[in-house]
């Protein structure tokens, strides 16, 4: 169902994968929007057991189209180092596709909602973020991207350098 990657020396270890996806802090979420046409918008997120949780408002063209098709991808960019003596890109992305949902188990949302807010605010103790939890749940919906493939892919000069080193 998933296309196998054409240049697939370049590819990343699923362990790799999620490495980038526990470090980085915002992504882009796909989704088929209004019209057909495909609607992406970078999001802040937490990787979690193979699930993605962001929060959004209660209502707009995210929730809209996730309820209309909750098919989505979402990728992250991790490295982005432009080489003009080369023309090139040394890129690191890692990109997911699965099914995205609304939680509305009150737990659930709660659990997302706490795992979000350690996430960006690590240094805050349980009760602070207990409390930004409980004055945000009433807002914000939580969404969960249950992750069905996952790939990643750097470029080949990064490749090529990781390999040298390992040798």
């Amino acid at each position: 169902m998933f296309r196998k990657m054409r240049r697939d020396k370049q590819a990343l270890t699923p362990d790799e994968c999620i490495d980038i996806l526990r470090r980085a802090t915002a992504g882009v979420l796909a989704v088929s929007g209004d019209g057909g046409y495909p609607y992406a918008v970078p999001m802040s997120y937490v990787y979690h057991d193979n699930k993605i949780y962001f929060h959004c408002a209660q209502t707009g063209h995210k929730l809209d189209a996730i309820a209309q098709n909750d098919k989505v991808s979402f990728c992250v960019v991790d490295k982005d180092q432009i080489v003009p003596d080369e023309y090139t890109t040394y890129f690191r992305s890692v990109i997911v596709f699965g099914r995205a949902r609304v939680l509305r188990d009150e737990a659930d949302k709660r659990a997302a909602l706490e795992l979000l807010a350690a996430r960006y605010a690590p240094h805050h103790d349980a009760a602070r973020r207990a409390q930004v939890v409980d004055s945000g749940y009433a807002f914000a919906d939580m969404v969960e991207l249950a992750i069905e493939h996952m790939s990643g892919k750097e470029a080949a000069e990064l490749t090529r350098a990781r390999q040298a080193q390992s040798h």
